[in-house]
C-alpha cells in the first residue's frame, strides 16, 4: 500500500520506486509520462529469487569450517557415529503466488524473532489511500478506514484532508483503536486547500471539499503513487488486491477508474449531460488510482489552447470553462480531462466500484456476479436510510464489529441474518454478490491465524 541484511539490502536496492509499468499495446500518448511505481514489488521479489542468487560458475566456493564432534543427542542413530543426527524431513516450498510480503518479511526476520509488521516492507512500498471528509461525513470515513485495515496485508499510509474542527476527533479515534490494528498503518491529517482560482468556489462545487481530490497531485509531491476513495466506500477484501491493478497500467495510462454505468443507453452521461464525458457512458471518480508521478509530468491536451497544460495549470480553466453545463463537480471535470485523454486512463471492471446502481434494477455487473463486490460504493446516503438495505446491513456490520472479535462470528453470521431481510428488493435477492469476496478475505485471515499465529501442530 526493512535470510540476511545483505540480501535484504540488495531486495531494497532493487525495489527503489518509479519503475515504469509494462506497456500493453498501443502507441504513447501525447501525455509525457513518468515512472510508475507499480512495479516495485515485482522488482523486489525478482532480486530475491533463486535466479537472481544463484552464484556464476567462476565465482569461489566456500568451505564450511570442520565441526567438532559432539556427544550423541536425543535424536541420534542408533549405532551411528557422534555427531552424526536423524535427517528431519525436508520443509515442503512456499505454494507459487504466495505474497511477496510475506516473503520479504521472511528474509527480514532472523530466526526466532517474532513476526513484527513494520518489518515486512520499507515505507516505499506502503499502500497510500487518500480520503477527503467534511461536514457530518466523520463517522463514514472512519468506517471506510476501518474496512481496510481489517483485511489489508500490507502497512498503509492514510491521507486525511478534513475541516480544522473534525482533525482532534479523527486523531482521537483512531488513535483509540487496538494495537494489533494500529501497527498496520499511519495517519496524516491535512487541512483542505487549493492551490489555484477562488477557494470558496472550489469548496462549494458539488459537495464540501469533494473537489479536493483534483489538487492530490499537487500537494502530495512526495508520493508516487494514490488510491483515492469517497467517504461513502467501503473494502470487501485487501486494499492490497485493488493496488495491484497499478501493475496493469501501459505506458501512457496514469490513473484508473470504473465506468459510470454498464449500460450506456440508461447511463446518466449518455443521456443527461452537456459536456464531452469518457467513452460511451463515462466514468465514476469515487474510486480512483493515480500514478502522482506520471500526472505531474504530463501535458495534457485540451479544448482551451492547441499545446499541452501541466495539471495544475489547467484545473481552473476547465472549470471556467464548463462551470455551467456541469452537474457532478469534479467527476465531470475528469470525465472532461480523460475525453481528450483517453489513452492517459485504465478503466477497471465495476466490482471495484460496486453502487446501487449495479442491482437496484436488477443486476447488470457481470465481473461481481462471477468474483463478488469488490469495493461497495454507497453512493446517493445509502448507509443511512432504507432505500436499499442491503447496502446499509454491510455499512452496519463493519461498524459495529468489535476489532479483537471472530469475523465470522461477530460479522459474517450475523450479516447472512440481516441479508435474509432484504429479499423484498432487487439488490437483496442476490446476496452471494456481496458476500463472495468478503467470505474468501475471511476464510484466508482465519487460516493465517491459525497456521501461522497458533501453527498447524495446535490445530488439533
Amino acid at each position: 500500500m526493512r535470510r540476511g541484511a545483505g540480501r535484504l539490502g540488495a531486495a531494497a536496492a532493487a525495489a527503489a520506486p518509479h519503475h515504469e509499468a509494462p506497456q500493453q499495446g498501443g502507441g504513447r500518448c501525447s501525455c509525457s509520462a513518468g515512472r510508475a511505481a507499480a512495479g516495485v514489488l515485482p522488482c523486489a521479489l525478482a532480486a530475491l529469487s533463486p535466479s537472481a542468487a544463484r552464484r556464476p560458475a567462476s565465482a569461489p566456493q566456500r568451505h564450511p569450517a570442520p565441526v567438532p564432534a559432539r556427544w550423541p543427542g536425543p535424536g541420534a542413530l542408533p549405532g551411528a557415529s557422534p555427531g552424526v543426527r536423524r535427517r528431519r524431513p525436508p520443509r515442503p516450498r512456499p505454494r507459487a503466488g504466495r505474497r511477496g510480503a510475506a516473503r520479504l518479511e521472511k528474509l527480514a526476520r532472523r530466526p526466532g524473532e517474532p513476526r513484527s509488521f513494520q518489518a515486512v516492507l520499507p515505507p516505499e512500498l506502503w499502500i497510500h489511500l487518500a480520503v477527503v471528509a467534511c461536514g457530518n461525513r466523520l463517522e463514514e470515513t472512519l468506517v471506510m478506514l476501518k474496512s481496510a485495515v481489517l483485511f489489508s496485508h500490507r502497512k498503509i499510509q492514510f491521507h486525511i484532508f478534513t475541516e480544522d474542527s473534525l482533525k482532534p476527533e479523527f486523531d482521537k479515534q483512531l488513535r483509540q483503536w487496538p494495537d494489533s490494528y494500529t501497527k498496520k498503518f499511519e495517519h496524516r491529517i491535512y487541512p483542505i486547500t487549493f492551490s489555484v482560482g477562488n477557494p470558496q468556489e472550489w469548496k462549494k462545487l458539488f459537495k464540501p471539499c469533494a473537489a479536493q481530490r483534483l489538487f492530490l497531485p499537487v500537494i502530495l509531491k512526495d508520493v508516487d503513487s494514490l488510491l483515492y476513495v469517497d467517504t461513502d466506500v467501503l473494502f470487501l477484501r485487501p486494499v492490497d488486491d485493488i493496488w495491484k491493478l497499478l501493475r496493469l497500467f501501459n505506458s501512457t495510462q496514469l490513473a484508473a477508474m470504473a465506468p459510470e454505468h454498464e449500460i450506456p443507453k440508461i447511463g446518466w452521461y449518455s443521456r443527461f449531460a452537456r459536456h464531452p464525458f469518457y467513452g460511451s457512458a463515462g466514468v465514476n471518480s469515487g474510486v480512483m488510482l493515480m500514478n502522482l508521478t506520471r500526472i505531474r509530468s504530463t501535458q495534457f491536451k485540451n479544448s482551451m489552447i492547441p499545446t499541452g497544460l501541466a495539471w495544475e495549470d489547467m484545473l481552473y480553466p476547465l472549470y471556467q470553462k464548463y462551470k455551467n453545463a456541469i452537474t457532478w463537480g469534479d467527476q465531470d471535470l475528469l470525465n472532461i480531462i480523460f475525453y481528450f485523454n483517453p489513452e492517459c486512463l485504465y478503466v477497471f471492471p465495476c466490482q471495484w466500484n460496486y453502487r446501487p446502481d449495479h442491482c437496484m434494477y436488477g443486476s447488470n455487473c457481470r465481473e461481481a456476479e462471477h468474483e463478488g463486490v469488490s469495493v461497495l460504493h454507497g453512493n446517493r446516503g445509502v448507509y443511512h436510510d432504507d432505500k436499499q438495505p442491503t447496502f446499509r446491513a454491510l455499512y452496519e456490520a463493519i461498524r459495529d464489529f468489535p476489532f479483537q472479535d471472530n469475523l465470522f462470528q461477530s460479522m459474517y453470521y450475523p450479516l447472512q441474518l440481516k441479508f435474509l431481510e432484504t429479499v423484498h428488493t432487487l439488490c437483496g435477492r442476490i446476496p452471494q454478490v456481496f458476500l463472495k469476496q468478503i467470505e474468501k478475505t475471511m476464510k484466508r485471515a482465519y487460516e493465517k491465524h491459525v497456521i501461522i499465529h497458533v501453527g498447524p501442530n495446535q490445530m488439533h
